[in-house]
């Protein structure tokens, strides 16, 4: 008996989310939620070792380990001071840690999270539970993504079909289908390259509801470019991150036009929308879509996808009874506890791997 504390910070790095969660109140009970915002310096430095990997210093490395504990245990620590629940009452942490690199597609797959969590358990007095994607890739599976299994537990209906869709840097679907498994894959970019490319123009860390999007044309001789990326054309499982869907990529697919920025920004959100939409109507026409992550509340994007898939309804998470902000952070307090339970939080028929694996590294406090 105890709460659990999920945390996770995505790869839009637009902060460390966390959930403070009580499962034994069915479902489930969120008792407080946060975003933390990573200091400006150190995402910077975390910025540098994903995008900037040739010149990676081991040194800088091991120090932003460290650091990335820090301020994950920093965030947990608070958001358990503003809620008014000591460590004691806490069971474990579940966290994900912040992506560095993922990469099954290598030789030798791997997948990488940074964020120490013996620094983690130290500074919060809570055991924890790290390191739950690469168990996965050594079972032949993609490491990602996860959260299906969860969503499968929280989010499915014997009324209708539905797609779950977490729309973060990378956007991912969970498939959710009356009398079938659970299956999902990641569909291409979400708010990554839109990110990317008004922090590049406009100095904006995003595009808030679309509204810069909003401003500009749709180029639709880039939009058949972008569309024309091979990992689209993909059978799942797959997954994919911003070692593929980076501004070098896009930059790659602009080649030497010269393009009213705004423009591309309006095919971007498209080119997102799209490729999402694709999926949506190859591998589970017909379904109800729900949206949670970052991206849910740009209603611009929104509006791109809901186009695309009628006369689908679109909504948010919210509807479902989950804040939309925090259903990963959520998850990853789940997997702690499956962990800590022996129970298995992976599915071979999502990632691909040898069948269902338990998830997670447990490092005890004390």
């Amino acid at each position: 008996m105890g709460f659990y504390l999920g945390l996770i910070s995505g790869t839009s790095m637009d902060a460390i989310d966390a959930a403070l969660v009580d499962f034994d109140v069915a479902p489930l009970r969120i008792i407080a939620t946060s975003a933390t915002p990573f200091a400006p310096a150190l995402k910077r430095r975390i910025s540098a070792l994903i995008d900037h990997a040739d010149g990676v210093a081991l040194d800088e490395v091991g120090q932003i380990d460290v650091e990335v504990g820090r301020a994950f245990a920093q965030a947990a620590l608070t958001l358990m001071q503003s809620a008014g629940v000591n460590a004691g009452r806490v069971t474990a942490i579940g966290s994900h840690g912040q992506t560095l690199r993922h990469r099954p597609d290598l030789a030798a797959p791997f997948t990488w999270q940074i964020g120490d969590p013996n620094t983690l358990a130290e500074m919060t007095g809570v055991t924890v539970v790290a390191d739950f994607r690469r168990r996965d890739v050594a079972a032949g599976g993609q490491g990602a993504p996860l959260l299906p299994v969860f969503h499968d537990q929280v989010f499915r209906s014997d009324g209708e079909d539905r797609v779950i869709a977490n729309l973060g840097g990378i956007a991912n679907i969970t498939i959710l289908a009356r009398e079938r498994g659970v299956t999902g894959f990641d569909t291409g970019p979400a708010n990554r390259l839109l990110d990317a490319w008004i922090s590049l123009h406009k100095g904006k860390e995003f595009d808030a509801g679309g509204a810069w999007a909003a401003t500009g044309q749709v180029d639709q001789t880039l939009l058949r470019e972008l569309l024309d990326e091979p990992y689209l054309r993909l059978a799942p499982p797959k997954s994919t991150g911003r070692e593929l869907f980076n501004l070098p990529w896009l930059q790659s697919k602009l080649g030497l036009f010269s393009r009213n920025p705004s423009d591309v920004q309006a095919t971007l959100q498209q080119f997102t929308a799209g490729s999402l939409a694709d999926a949506v109507r190859q591998y589970a026409p017909g379904a109800a879509l729900y949206v949670c992550g970052g991206g849910a509340h740009n209603l611009g994007l929104l509006d791109a996808i809901a186009v695309l898939i009628a006369p689908n309804p679109v909504a948010s998470t919210e509807t479902l009874g989950l804040d939309p902000d925090y259903v990963e952070a959520v998850a990853f307090a789940w997997f702690a506890k499956r962990t800590l339970e022996g129970l298995t939080s992976s599915s071979g028929g999502v990632t691909g791997a040898n069948g269902a694996r338990i998830l997670g590294g447990v490092y005890r406090y004390a």
